[in-house]
């Protein structure tokens, strides 16, 4: 048995610990953000591959991924994960989309194509994940760090855009996501919805509605700005009119860690995974199910 450092405390880097614990490995994880404080508990969380690249990597990685988050729907309704049937609008004379194959079915409708996709409540996944890494008897600690971390066998690198200084990578780089959140109650909602015009997205949960969102490369405030929400819920309402009356929640904004390609690689005691844009959700239990790989 090794022992396993995991920098980051987010989707991935929570997924990569619960992997690398049921393969028998000694596992601390260590972060300067705690689960509910990640980038990845602002995400509207559907199953969608975006930015992210290779396509056949990627490709892999989300099917690896659909069928854990189907399996944990069904098993462990607990866990926040739910199978939700949507939408996305797009022309009738484009292709199907490259992932295509990660998706056990995907069929034309009047203005794009649907399939059901893993819609996933982050914070309660989230703090899911952070009982089964401790439950398997890892422990979660917070922790600044300026260097990756010395004293282990082996140490995940799962730091997102904190990658820019413990890897010296200036190839990651944020991608601003504003999201708004709407009562769900009264809306009649239950399926989803995506433009890739703006981006928009409508994404149902238990109590409320993710509404998306922007994609601005290079911006890394965190301060919601009230015109682009307007503008948000102004995009959404046109895919759901019934948003127009929906009350406003709250406000988020989340710094997506965009990079040329994943990086998914060992380099001596290190194992590099981050870089996964839009899709951290989306590409978590493949690119888990790999680092564990990696590690043995």
């Amino acid at each position: 048995m090794s022992r396993v450092i995991v920098v980051g405390a987010g989707v991935v880097g929570l997924s990569c610990a619960v992997r690398l614990l049921e393969a028998g490995h000694r596992v601390d994880v260590v972060a300067r953000d705690l689960p509910r404080e990640t980038t990845s508990a602002v995400a509207a969380a559907i199953w969608y591959p975006y930015r992210a690249l290779p396509q056949d990597r990627v490709t892999a990685w989300s099917a690896t991924t659909y069928d854990e988050l189907a399996a944990l729907a069904v098993d462990a309704p607990q866990s926040g994960v739910r199978m939700v049937a949507g939408t996305e609008v797009v022309p009738a004379s484009v292709p199907d989309p490259w992932w295509v194959s990660a998706v056990p079915s995907l069929s034309r409708v009047d203005r794009g194509w649907s399939f059901v996709a893993p819609v996933v409540e982050m914070p309660v996944y989230l703090g899911w994940l952070a009982a089964r890494v401790e439950a398997l008897g890892g422990t979660l600690t917070r922790l600044s760090l300026r260097v990756l971390p010395d004293g282990s066998d082996l140490v995940v690198n799962c730091s997102g855009i904190g990658s820019r200084l413990l890897a010296a990578d200036l190839e990651v780089t944020a991608v601003r996501g504003q999201v708004v959140y709407v009562d769900r109650q009264g809306l009649g909602l239950d399926q989803w919805w995506l433009d890739g015009a703006g981006p928009t997205y409508v994404v149902p949960r238990e109590h409320d509605v993710v509404i998306g969102g922007t994609a601005e490369e290079g911006d890394w405030s965190r301060t919601p700005s009230p015109e682009t929400a307007a503008a948000i819920l102004a995009r959404a309402s046109l895919l759901v009119p019934e948003l127009a009356l929906a009350r406003v929640r709250g406000h988020k904004v989340g710094l997506r860690p965009a990079r040329p390609g994943v990086r998914l690689e060992r380099q001596g005691r290190v194992v590099h995974c981050y870089g996964h844009g839009g899709s951290g959700v989306t590409l978590s239990w493949g690119c888990a199910a790999e680092v564990a790989a990696l590690a043995s």
